[in-house]
């Protein structure tokens, strides 16, 4: 990462808390292009964030748009990314540390049927470790509010985009869901005619913040919730709880002078993650660290310690699911 975060994450320091409950980080990425703003961010920096004094024992790798093929069909480049993160999980293996345990990549799914050769091809690249896509369906009318890979509206209600999914479910991998606060009915719809599908939210739902949704945090708020509400009938649903450090959700934590504590962390996130819990209980709810984006807000230490924060009266069995479990069982990690 840029020497200048560095130096900013260090003027909030915290030790770890309760730092023997095992943590399965279900959300990271790799980068090792000098033009990425987010590099480098290899196994070398996540070994150290994830050694920092939390027990991270797994991860897993979730798409980011690096190592495509340079040449072939279209369609199969991104099987380059798979690659490129298995032989970096298969190191991650050999050495002490958490190991990358899954990898999610993309592929695009509005091939419909014509997508299995490209999944086929997946899981072939990720040597046992591939666990499933996401394709960003994220979109928003306004102009100053950037969508990853720029997605065309109502994807996820269209009828080769559900087609490609349906093939995710046939092979036994899941959907990694990345939509704004005002599409989880379209999520709630997709997950409803894919019942057989694990679909799994990410960023809690992208709350926004920014654009013409600044200054409206509690109306967001509550179409959010009511959003939330509605998906958590679905129950081959899960929630990453997270992302929240991205500049998108509005907080400006990147913007101050220094971090913010993970008591701060925690009295902003409490209300978001809390209500996911209450309404799609703890087995079916995964923290995640979503690093490096959100690690222009905290350090992984801090950003843990929040999540601590927020469920600290809830049960040993609860917690277990919250940091461990729930990401093993939705992305069928062993052991």
């Amino acid at each position: 990462m840029p020497k200048a975060l560095d130096v900013w994450l260090a003027k909030t320091s915290e030790e770890a808390l309760n730092p023997e409950l095992p943590i399965c980080d279900p959300h990271h990425h790799l980068w090792d292009d000098p033009a990425n703003p987010h590099a480098p961010y290899t196994l070398a920096e996540l070994r150290a964030d994830t050694s920092a004094g939390h027990n991270v024992v797994r991860t897993v790798f979730v798409d980011c748009m690096t190592h495509y093929c340079a040449d072939g069909p279209e369609e199969l480049r991104p099987v380059g990314e798979t690659a490129y993160a298995r032989e970096v999980a298969e190191e991650s293996a050999r050495t002490p540390g958490a190991e990358i345990a899954g990898l999610v990549g993309y592929a695009d799914l509005t091939l419909g049927e014509r997508v299995m050769p490209v999944l086929e091809a997946h899981l072939e690249a990720g040597g046992g470790r591939f666990r499933g896509v996401r394709h960003s369906t994220a979109w928003d009318p306004s102009e100053g509010i950037r969508s990853y890979r720029n997605p065309p509206p109502g994807l996820l209600l269209d009828a080769m985009f559900r087609q490609g999914a349906a093939c995710l479910a046939r092979l036994g991998l899941s959907f990694d869901a990345l939509a704004y606060h005002h599409q989880l009915a379209e999520v709630a719809s997709f997950a409803r005619a894919l019942p057989d599908l694990t679909v799994i939210l990410n960023h809690t739902g992208i709350p926004l913040g920014i654009g013409p949704y600044a200054g409206k945090r509690e109306e967001v708020f509550r179409h959010w919730r009511a959003g939330m509400a509605e998906l958590a009938g679905c129950e081959n649903v899960f929630v990453k709880l997270g992302g929240m450090g991205m500049p998108s959700m509005g907080f400006g934590w990147h913007q101050r002078e220094a971090p913010p504590t993970s008591e701060e962390l925690a009295r902003a996130k409490a209300p978001y993650f809390r209500a996911c819990i209450e309404l799609f209980g703890a087995s079916r709810c995964m923290f995640e660290s979503n690093f490096p984006v959100d690690k222009v807000s905290a350090s992984y230490t801090v950003l843990w310690n929040a999540f601590k924060r927020v469920v600290h009266d809830l049960s040993p069995a609860e917690k277990a699911a919250l940091f461990h479990d729930a990401a093993a069982r939705a992305y069928r990690l062993v052991g």
